[in-house]
């Protein structure tokens, strides 16, 4: 083999261990990115899985309920020994087949406390998917949106260093004519080797978030991602009143303890059905014979059973004490969680106008900033301004771009905070 083969050979391979390296990026708007995550997602196939699992708890509740039917073949043999009426072993074959049926006629009601408590728990499952998807798009949302703030701010870190590095030529030119100071040089030296440093921690907070998001897409944390959307600004239509209302209404976990609640109210219905008695019926038809396949006799049984707890030591009463106190207990908790949830309302709606009306100022700062760093390289250039003017000046846009995209990200990021929150269903 020539060496063009054995470089062409080496080549391949490379490539074929690298293909993520030459694939083209992925192209991802913020919905293409909840989607993706909605469909790959783990948590939400297990949401989805324990839902089929309640689904199929009613049926059992349900059949519980019904008309059980149980067929049984029994094939034995067996000796008896010797006795009275017979000095020596006597060996019997017995081949037999039994249909049973069995009823329950009447349970106390805890039979049928049991099937509503079963579609109560469907009901939380249900809802239990929706919480996963909500708490799936806000995490989407957030890391989407973290991407794109460290995406920022390495272009702010370029811009930077790209103004420290121009003024730095312009100062080397002066010093070598005998303009300025040795001391200018050093400072502007300095001054861009903490933004070159800056410039790397950002690219690698970027190359994180990046990771993080495949994560949450269920994509190779190295794949390359090109994100479609910017950050945005549109004033949030509804007032913090209505987003409490609405929160009270349609958030799912509020929904679920009202379930969770009822549930435990026929927890107290069981327990009481221990007062109770039962009544079952069971029929039973019988063919045995001594070959095969056992059908020769036949013989049938109908049997009516009603069972009476007539002590138990207390042990009922405490079962429906128990579950009295369960009630209060998860009252309690009902309550707990909507406090919380109408709290954390409060605090991403505010938050949320805290971070818009940065939106404003920091913009206005920007202009200011970027202005501010004209006149002073105009005026260095002519030797008016001092190198410390100038220094500050790129410092100061650069502080500004960053509280600017930082308010951004804080806006919309709190935005879908507030919309989970409220439990904003996942289109």
């Amino acid at each position: 083999m020539g060496t063009y083969q054995r470089c062409a050979v080496i080549l391949l391979v490379l490539m074929g261990l690298n293909q993520s390296a030459f694939a083209d990026p992925v192209k991802l708007s913020l919905d293409d990115s909840i989607a993706m995550a909605l469909q790959n997602n783990h948590d939400i196939k297990y949401a989805v899985s324990a839902r089929e699992k309640a689904y199929w708890a009613v049926s059992e509740a349900k059949g519980n309920k019904r008309v059980s039917i149980d067929y049984t073949h029994t094939d034995q043999r067996y000796n008896t020994p010797p006795s009275t009426t017979s000095s020596t072993y006597v060996y019997t074959t017995d081949f037999d087949n039994q249909l049973s049926l069995s009823l329950p006629l009447y349970s106390g009601k805890k039979l049928e406390s049991q099937v509503e408590q079963a579609k109560l728990d469907l009901q939380v499952a249900d809802l239990d998917v929706e919480v996963a998807k909500q708490g799936l798009k806000l995490d989407v949302v957030t890391d989407y949106f973290t991407v794109l703030e460290y995406l920022k701010e390495v272009q702010v870190n370029q811009g930077t260093v790209n103004n420290y590095q121009e003024h730095l030529d312009q100062v080397n030119a002066k010093y070598e004519l005998g303009l300025v100071a040795k001391t200018d040089v050093l400072s502007s030296r300095v001054n861009l080797a903490n933004a070159q440093d800056d410039l790397i921690k950002a690219k690698n907070n970027y190359h994180n978030a990046i990771a993080t998001l495949n994560n949450a897409l269920g994509l190779s944390h190295d794949t390359e991602l090109e994100l479609k959307d910017d950050f945005t600004y549109e004033k949030y239509p509804s007032t913090l009143e209505e987003c409490l209302r609405y929160a009270e209404l349609h958030r799912p976990e509020i929904a679920q303890y009202q379930a969770k609640v009822a549930s435990a109210q026929y927890d107290v219905k069981i327990a009481n059905s221990g007062y109770s008695p039962t009544v079952d019926l069971t029929a039973e038809q019988d063919w045995y014979d001594d070959h095969l396949p056992g059908a020769k006799n036949s013989n049938w049984l109908l049997k009516l059973t009603t069972s009476f707890n007539v002590f138990d030591s207390g042990v009922t009463k405490s079962q429906v004490k128990q579950a009295v106190h369960n009630v209060d207990m998860v009252k309690e908790e009902a309550a707990s969680e909507r406090d919380s949830i109408l709290l954390n309302v409060r605090e991403y709606y505010l938050s949320m106008q805290e971070a818009e009306k940065r939106i404003d100022t920091n913009k206005v700062s920007v202009e200011q900033a970027e202005e501010n760093l004209k006149i002073q390289k105009v005026s260095y250039d002519v030797g008016v301004g001092t190198n410390l003017d100038l220094l500050d000046a790129i410092l100061d846009l650069d502080s500004a771009k960053k509280d600017y995209f930082q308010a951004l990200y804080d806006y919309n990021t709190n935005k879908a905070k507030l919309e989970q929150a409220m439990g904003l269903p996942v289109r």
